[in-house]
């Protein structure tokens, strides 16, 4: 499964990357992240590789991200890796003016198992939860808007 997907931030671009690439900020875009760990590789860097928790409903989903291309401002993109699910994201983000940044998500899903019958039944439950982590950050970015931090 591929889709696309993107949304207008009212920020300049620096902002919105040096929000978007400091992890302690996924906790407020990222609803359901119990953690975020490096494991593997120099933090940050292309190989380097992460394993993030979260609790969706009553279950407990556990990944591995791994960083395959990291060409910030323009592009940061990984791959997320868990039970059942391969999971590719090329994040893109442009200039639309001196207050506003384009992200523009690539998303491409590869299925195994019970998953292939999941993703089957309920494709938009995926493209969902990708836009809502996309509005979400939108939300957080705009509302700190070069304040500090929450």
């Amino acid at each position: 499964m591929k889709f696309t997907q993107e949304i207008t931030i009212d920020l300049p671009r620096e902002k919105v990357i040096e929000l978007f690439d400091n992890p302690d900020n996924m906790q407020h875009w990222q609803k359901g992240l119990i953690s975020f760990e490096h494991i593997n590789g120099t933090p940050g860097a292309i190989g380097s590789q992460y394993k993030l928790r979260y609790k969706m409903g009553k279950r407990e989903i556990e990944m591995i991200e791994t960083i395959i291309k990291r060409d910030l401002p323009d592009e940061f993109s990984a791959v997320y890796e868990a039970k059942g699910v391969w999971n590719e994201v090329k994040n893109h983000f442009t200039v639309l003016d001196d207050q506003q940044t384009l992200w523009k998500t690539e998303n491409t899903f590869h299925f195994k198992g019970g998953m292939k019958v999941m993703a089957f039944l309920m494709p938009r439950a995926f493209k969902k939860q990708s836009l809502k982590f996309m509005q979400d950050f939108k939300r957080f970015a705009e509302k700190i808007d070069g304040s500090e931090e929450e």
